[in-house]
């Protein structure tokens, strides 16, 4: 059941899928979603849980290649986001999705996809101070503005769009502002 509304979430959107589609596409009683999640926005969240944890699995997955060369790991994350974004069953970010489709500030949801997306800055900060960027902050915003803009870019504009060229940006973004290897 939690695997089916993932997937129908991610596809269909958060606020287009309702619990009866999610019941009738898993097949479990009402009573037992209702029972694991009392909440629409309780399952939403945990959705959200899911794919935050999938998402820096993969990331702490491609750290451990590359422990102490901070510079090929940016490269290496933003290589393998990359491939996500241009991936058949890709449908752009579900936090930004989620967010598009939470507008109030105050919102759970809106909190969970906040602190995803504090999590990567933080993470691309870290990285771009231990590379030695002298302003590594505003690396660290130039990374996060083009992987969100590819993410949101393959959906508006499809997979071989702008967002094609996320490692390309990234490359000639990080060569500027790292000193020369």
């Amino acid at each position: 059941m939690f695997a089916t509304a993932r997937d129908l979430f991610y596809r269909e959107g958060f606020r287009a899928v309702g619990v009866d589609a999610v019941v009738a596409a898993s097949g479990v009683a009402k009573t037992t979603l209702y029972r694991w999640f009392p909440t629409k926005d309780d399952l939403v969240l945990a959705v959200l849980d899911s794919r935050d944890e999938e998402f820096w699995t993969q990331w702490e997955a491609t750290a451990e290649r590359y422990v102490g060369q901070p510079r090929e790991e940016l490269l290496a994350q933003i290589r393998w986001i990359s491939r996500y974004i241009g991936g058949a069953e890709s449908r752009g970010c579900a936090f930004l999705n989620a967010a598009a489709e939470f507008p109030d500030p105050s919102h759970a949801v809106r909190d969970k996809v906040a602190r995803n997306k504090r999590t990567l800055r933080r993470r691309l900060l870290s990285l771009c101070m231990a590379a030695g960027a002298a302003d590594a902050a505003l690396l660290a915003d130039q990374l996060v503005l083009m992987i969100d803009g590819a993410f949101a870019g393959s959906e508006a504009l499809g997979k071989n769009g702008p967002a094609k060229v996320l490692q390309r940006a990234a490359q000639a973004a990080i060569d500027t502002a790292l000193p020369a290897k």
